[in-house]
């Protein structure tokens, strides 16, 4: 199962360099496409979920570094929240 890297831009210009353990990554998210929090969220959220079941029906157990990066980027997404409008830059994706 290739492991699949992509880097974001948060808000206040950080970026982020993020693992999925899947390339299902790349069904859910384009590189140098913006998205706004709750959406950026909610497609990280399903394609991290979706990797993790792709490890456990390979493996036989979730794996546990896509459920952790995906607490990381929900605590990283609550920090702006209360900024309107703010967005997220996928940079690339590997």
């Amino acid at each position: 199962m290739p492991v699949t890297l992509f880097r974001v831009r948060w808000p206040d210009q950080s970026e982020t360099l993020c693992y999925s353990p899947s390339t299902v990554v790349r069904e859910h998210l384009v590189a140098g496409q913006s998205y706004a929090l709750q959406e950026f969220r909610q497609r990280v959220r399903i394609a991290l979920e979706r990797g993790s079941e792709r490890v456990r029906a390979k493996y036989g157990y979730a794996c546990s570094r896509a459920l952790d990066e995906l607490v990381e980027i929900e605590r990283r997404v609550h920090q702006f929240e209360a900024q309107g409008g703010a967005e997220v830059v996928v940079l690339e994706i590997d």
